[in-house]
Order: structure tokens, then C-alpha cells, then sequence
């Protein structure tokens, strides 16, 4: 689908105006033209009548781009990338920006670019451009960021505080989860951070200028973000940390347990093996209370070896 607006002298707005006449006319002082994904149609509009370049072109049709800015003759070409909320998922968001035009290209529904044109449309602002309609785009793709991030803060602070030693395998597997969660997040924030940061000390982005604290402010946002990430990253690390020694702890105390327990029965065994050899010339296999004296000295020894160690504290 494509859809379109056009700004005439007095600031009015338009929808609805084919491509063709807003390429070729000269009634509107801007215009932005939305393809919302495009059928193979539509996209070659790109083409003609847009007439961007092909590897524009290209970098639109194909996906996993990474967040950049190209210059070319009359425009700048801008790959951003929004966040499904749902998989956290990378979403690209490409953007045409001249001197009285916009232009998006997005191959999923963006609902950071139709809110933009919901605002646009009713009005709720006066001065309007192609370069305010770009800062307010990435300011929404931005600020779209924080929510999953906030989601899974809360979500590790709930798993650090309710944690009473359960079951390891399922607490490790959410906290990789997370992880991973976070890593996608990464990777769509830094970059993009990272390309704030190159419009923000590009000389050919004049029209950039008079909103160079709103895009400062943009590039303050993806620097928490990416303290957020870092910090959050670290106590999932802290936190799988922690259950591995809870469990390594836990091992160790049943093993000095059940060690013990066979120290203790060692020398019980070495008596019942003395005495549970074939040989004749054993005096105390004659003895008439011999079964309750070996008894009574092994018991004797097991009470005395339990007493020692737990006094140690090697049960506790």
C-alpha cells in the first residue's frame, strides 16, 4: 500500500495525491509519500518516478541491513530499525529524506511511522517538515526501545528476589532467555546509536541543524539504553552465577554428607570382614558372647566417629 500527504504554502495538508503529481508538481511545499508494505508493484515506484538509486533500491528490498546512512545526489538514504515488541525481532525502517520530501519504505506495518502520520494529519503541530517528520519518526523508533527493555528489568528483579533455591534447570533457562533477549536488543540499539551520533557531526545534513539538541536528545536516550542493556546483561550474569554455587553448594553438603556416612562405616566393615573369614585358628570365633562384644564395639565406634564429626559440624 502506498499513501501519501502533501503540504501546500499555507501549511494545509493533502492526502491521497497519486506519486506521479506530487514527483511533478509544484502546488505542495513538502510531501511524504509512505509505501506500507509494498506489493513488487508498488516498490518499483522506486524507480519510477522516485528515480532514487539502485543501491537504494536494493538496500530497501533486502532485509537485515544494518542502520546507516548513504548520501547521494539531492537525498539521504537512512536504514533504521524498530523492535517487534512481541520477539524483539529487528524491523527495518528505510527512509529517503530531500530538501520538500519524505519518504519510508517499511516492509512490515510500523506503528512508530503511523502514529507520526496520525499526528501529521490532525493537525496537532504547525511546522511540519520532511527533517521534523524524520527527528519525530526516530524519536518513536527510539522510545519504543525502553518498554521490552523495562519488561525484562522487572522481570529479572522479580527472578532475583523470589529465588529460594527451586528448580536450577527451568531458573537457568529463563535467565538465558533473557540473555538472549537482551542480545537482540543490543544489536538493534548500538547501531543505531552509533548512526545518531554520525547525522548528529555530519556536515552534509544541513537541514539536521536547527534540530541538533532534539537529535542529541535521541542520542541520550540510546546511551541509557545501552548502560540499561549492559547492566541488565551483568545481573543475569550475576544471577546465573549465584545458582551455580547455590547448586555446586548444595552438591558439596550431600557429598560431605554421604562421606561421612561412609567413613563412619569403614571400620564397621573392616571388623565384619576380620570376622567373616574361613579360617580355623581364630580364637574369638570361640568366644560365647563374641557376636555381642563385635556388635556392642562397632556400635561403640559408629557413636563415637558420629559424635567427633558432629561436633566438626560436618552434618550441619
Amino acid at each position: 500500500m502506498i499513501r501519501t500527504l502533501s503540504s501546500n504554502q499555507q501549511g494545509q495538508i493533502t492526502t491521497n495525491e497519486s506519486v506521479e503529481e506530487l514527483v511533478s508538481g509544484n502546488s505542495s511545499s513538502w510531501y511524504w509519500i509512505d509505501f506500507n508494505s509494498p506489493t513488487d508493484e508498488e516498490a518499483r515506484m522506486l524507480s519510477t518516478p522516485l528515480k532514487f538509486h539502485p543501491l537504494a533500491i536494493e538496500d530497501c528490498l533486502l532485509k537485515f541491513q544494518r542502520p546507516k546512512l548513504d548520501y547521494y545526489d539531492g537525498y539521504t538514504f537512512f536504514v533504521m530499525h524498530a523492535v517487534n515488541p512481541e520477539t524483539l525481532e529487528k524491523e527495518e525502517v528505510n527512509i529517503f529524506l530531500g530538501e520538500n520530501y519524505l519518504v519510508t519504505f517499511h516492509n512490515n506495518p510500523s506503528r512508530e511511522i503511523n502514529e507520526i502520520w496520525n499526528r501529521v494529519i490532525s493537525g496537532t503541530k504547525d511546522d511540519w517538515s520532511p527533517s521534523s517528520i524524520l527527528y519525530h519518526v526516530l524519536d518513536q523508533l527510539v522510545d519504543n526501545y525502553f518498554p521490552p527493555l523495562y519488561a525484562i528489568e522487572d522481570q529479572l528483579d522479580e527472578m532475583d528476589e523470589s529465588y529460594t533455591g527451586g528448580s536450577t534447570e527451568e531458573l537457568l533457562k529463563k535467565v538465558f532467555e533473557i540473555r538472549q533477549s537482551l542480545l537482540l536488543l543490543r544489536h538493534t540499539v548500538t547501531p543505531t546509536r552509533d548512526l545518531i551520533y554520525r547525522m548528529m557531526n555530519s556536515q552534509r545534513l544541513s537541514q539536521l541543524k536547527i534540530r541538533q539538541a532534539y537529535f542529541s536528545d535521541i542520542h541520550d536516550h540510546l546511551l541509557k539504553l545501552t548502560d540499561m542493556i549492559d547492566s541488565n546483561r551483568e545481573l543475569t550474569k550475576d544471577i546465573r552465577d549465584s545458582v551455580l554455587s547455590i547448586n555446586s553448594y548444595e552438591t558439596n553438603r550431600v557429598m560431605k554428607v554421604l562421606t561421612v556416612i561412609t567413613v563412619i562405616f569403614m571400620p564397621l566393615t573392616f571388623i565384619a570382614g576380620i570376622y567373616g573369614m574361613n579360617f580355623d585358628q581364630m580364637p574369638e570365633l570361640h568366644w560365647k558372647n563374641g557376636y555381642f562384644i563385635s556388635l556392642a564395639a562397632m556400635g561403640g565406634i559408629a557413636l563415637a566417629m558420629f559424635a567427633l564429626f558432629w561436633r566438626k559440624g560436618w552434618f550441619k
